[in-house]
């Protein structure tokens, strides 16, 4: 169940936009571009007013109570009140995962086993989300986070949308990145591999057991290592031996369906990316990415660091637009790595964050909070009915409907009248299906079947957050 979520205000200029990620509204026409302006201003001196600005860093926390709001959703949320309430809200031991500040908790030292499967879009991605925070946490705090990418099954006769991107952030930041790539780019079943498959796995099996061994990484992503061990391509007994005995420190993420037993019962963390079918195919280009379990963010980010890639190998005019709603202050690692490639490729990426740096509560939301949505959502829907943007990431707006701070109906409408080849992505939890998951042409809930946080471990900056 979603219980709360944070928000953020961050640093913004007058136009209500961080200074390092401006989006340019001239683009937008000059009615629409002064509308978003106006908008921007207002929003600033309301966040002024109310006392949002830039704060402490965030991380995530487990579950924490609600208390249902009440009453209907007026359209004009600027001039909306908050329920009038001083209690202090206590932890819970549910399995939702709000969002709280980081400096009231310490960062965990010990790595974790990740172990994303299901056969749901969005575990390659998440894993490469991993790896814009790691770099971002390298860069911005120039620590020794060396991150290692190795994919199984995707071998050289086939690309992939990461490609490019992944190219990009290794010459961009080569000591901070290694990649390997092993296997073949065919599809095949386990009746049809080949000895040249199962050499393959074993050769990425050898140097993932040597970058485990040397512990010169902070965290090794073994991408779609787990239907190489559904294959039997590998023993999933050794590599569960080797998996527990990795160095403390290390995070550790494995990725790809059919996860064997073994693994997911020695993993810290186990979500399952699980496909809904609907009933109407959905409109191409609007992707749903919600439920409880952890990838959600994450998978977004992999997703924005794809389409980055197309931008840069194959379409100069895809652009990309990351928006974050609930998420303030400053600390995110990923912003950093953002920042980085706006510096090589700046017309090709722009990032914006809103809200405040406070939790926000279910029947405790602050005028600001729906200030700032608002202000956000009118960002949102001028650039994705523009057309200016190929692909749009609206994270943690599903939360964010799910408080109220949004009418789900203009978001539907923007969502219909969007360009076809403007590709639209929706993340975070939320306690009700809203009304625009139908629209979706992909819907995946990752769905929590284990967590650390549930055991009272510290989330770590540069992998969650």
């Amino acid at each position: 169940m979603f219980e709360g979520n944070r928000g953020h205000q961050g640093t913004v200029d007058a136009a209500g936009i961080g200074h390092h990620h401006r989006i340019q509204l001239n683009h937008l026409g000059p009615q629409m571009g002064e509308g978003l302006l106006q908008r921007g201003r207002q929003g600033f001196e309301q966040g002024k007013q109310h006392g949002a600005g830039a704060g402490s860093d965030l991380g995530k926390a487990k579950a924490l109570p609600s208390t249902e709001i009440t009453g209907s959703i007026n359209p004009y949320p600027a001039a909306r009140m908050a329920p009038s309430s001083t209690q202090t809200p206590q932890r819970g031991t549910g399995r939702g995962i709000g969002i709280r500040t980081a400096a009231g908790s310490d960062e965990r030292a010990h790595g974790q086993l990740h172990v994303y499967d299901g056969d749901g879009k969005g575990k390659s991605q998440a894993a490469l989300g991993v790896v814009l925070r790691t770099i971002g946490l390298g860069i911005c705090e120039q620590k020794r986070t060396r991150v290692l990418l190795l994919r199984f099954l995707k071998g050289p006769g086939r690309a992939y949308d990461e490609d490019a991107a992944i190219e990009a952030l290794q010459q961009g930041f080569p000591h901070l990145i290694d990649q390997v790539r092993t296997g073949r780019g065919d599809y095949f079943t386990a009746e049809e591999a080949t000895k040249f498959d199962r050499q393959e796995a074993q050769r990425g099996w050898d140097i993932a057991k040597g970058a485990i061994a040397s512990d010169l990484y902070s965290v090794v992503v073994l991408d779609e290592l787990n239907p190489v061990l559904d294959l039997g391509l590998l023993d999933a007994d050794e590599v569960a031996r080797t998996l527990a005995c990795k160095p403390p420190g290390m995070e550790v993420i494995c990725t790809g369906r059919g996860a064997p037993k073994e693994l997911v019962q020695l993993a810290d963390l186990h979500s399952e990316m699980r496909a809904h079918q609907q009933m109407d195919p959905g409109i191409t280009g609007i992707e749903i990415y919600t439920g409880d379990g952890k990838g959600k963010s994450t998978s977004a980010l992999g997703k924005g660091l794809q389409a980055i890639g197309r931008g840069i190998s194959q379409d100069k005019s895809h652009r990309v637009l990351i928006l974050q709603w609930l998420k303030g202050g400053s600390g995110y690692t990923e912003d950093a790595a953002i920042a980085a490639l706006r510096e090589s490729y700046p017309h090709l990426v722009d990032h914006l964050r809103s809200g405040r740096d406070a939790i926000v509560w279910r029947g405790q939301q602050q005028p600001i909070d729906y200030v700032e949505a608002e202000r956000a959502w009118e960002i949102a829907r001028a650039a994705i009915s523009s057309g200016l943007y190929k692909t749009v990431i609206l994270d943690e707006i599903n939360p964010t409907v799910d408080l109220e701070l949004l009418p789900v109906e203009p978001i539907v409408q923007t969502l219909l009248r969007k360009p076809a080849e403007t590709e639209v992505i929706l993340t975070g939890r939320c306690k009700n299906r809203l009304a625009y998951f139908e629209l979706a042409s992909v819907y995946s809930e990752m769905v929590c079947h284990k967590h650390y946080a549930e055991r009272g471990v510290d989330l770590k900056r540069g992998v969650d957050y």
